[in-house]
């Protein structure tokens, strides 16, 4: 590889990078390489120290298209922020408006996709027990998500077991985060599972200690800075990464513009043959005159309005 090229690769690599390095301080559970299940025990965290959420969503465009890979946080649908256009929504809209199968299923490969990112407390972590007792950030998907939102949700009328999940006392709970590895059976594929996860009976975290919640507290880390401008491209570089990794974009054409373009083109054909026959009637009945524009057709079509010899 030449220097240059080198460069360019570096570049681009950098230019996608923004949004896909690995983030040591984000907690993941570690499965099993044998039967890829996994489980650990976490405790939701309040909001960081001078922030306002509990929480953050982070929505991005993250896939692979033959061999190369994009990985770029929307600027347009993660809120929030402030909000900027996004060239990969912008074109994916405009080739789903074609109604083109092919264009569509780009759509759908670089379509949104959805994580949340909070604080926890490592309560129990098997797999790697030097990280229990540490404060790290955990980002989860729309499945586990739902699950702490509807912890908060009465089930039935008059239901007291309600669980506030970010609340590091009574109201609270640990919650249990367990995923296997299921097998597809459609197309063979495996994905991590994550539907057995559920939140433990309410207690406080640590016995409600509040020298040690205090010092647990203020070691979160800030989830605003997720979501801060400088996480997020401008538009050009967005649209120059998309184009390295798509190559040049396919023409979003419609099925009804295309109908459109047919029947235009043979409206055309049409008008010239009408044009053609019109000069030639006019070639038979009247003396050698040179027809050769469609303006000298026109012209002939004026004087042979009355004409009742017109096949048309």
């Amino acid at each position: 590889m030449g220097d240059l090229t080198k460069k360019l690769v570096e570049e681009a690599e950098k230019m996608s990078g923004a949004s896909s390095s690995r983030d040591e301080r984000i907690f993941t559970v570690e499965r099993d390489k044998k039967t890829g299940n996994g489980f650990a025990i976490v405790r939701f965290l309040p909001p960081p120290p001078n922030e306002p959420s509990s929480f953050v969503k982070l929505v991005n465009h993250n896939f692979n298209y033959n061999g190369k890979y994009l990985n770029e946080n929307c600027p347009k649908h993660t809120p929030g922020r402030t909000k900027r256009d996004c060239p990969i929504c912008d074109s994916n809209r405009e080739l789903w408006a074609t109604e083109i199968k092919d264009n569509q299923d780009i759509a759908s490969l670089r379509k949104l996709k959805t994580s949340y990112y909070m604080n926890v407390y490592i309560v129990k972590n098997p797999a790697n027990p030097e990280l229990e007792g540490q404060v790290m950030l955990y980002r989860c998907g729309v499945k586990i998500f739902e699950k702490i939102e509807n912890a908060r949700k009465p089930k039935y009328e008059g239901d007291s077991n309600i669980i506030e999940p970010f609340d590091l006392f009574d109201d609270g709970a640990n919650f249990r985060i367990v995923v296997k590895e299921i097998k597809d059976s459609k197309n063979g594929r495996t994905y991590p599972d994550y539907a057995e996860s559920s939140f433990e009976q309410k207690g406080p975290l640590l016995g409600g200690d509040d020298d040690q919640l205090e010092a647990i507290w203020n070691k979160c880390h800030s989830l605003q800075e997720i979501i801060a401008d400088d996480k997020f491209h401008v538009y050009e570089d967005i649209q120059k990464n998309l184009t390295r990794v798509m190559g040049a974009a396919p023409r979003p054409n419609s099925i009804q513009t295309q109908e459109k373009e047919l029947d235009n083109l043979a409206d055309e054909i049409s008008d010239a043959d009408v044009m053609t026959e019109l000069a030639n009637h006019y070639k038979k009945k009247t003396s050698p005159k040179s027809i050769s524009t469609v303006e000298d057709a026109v012209s002939a079509f004026q004087e042979l309005a009355d004409d009742e010899d017109i096949p048309f």
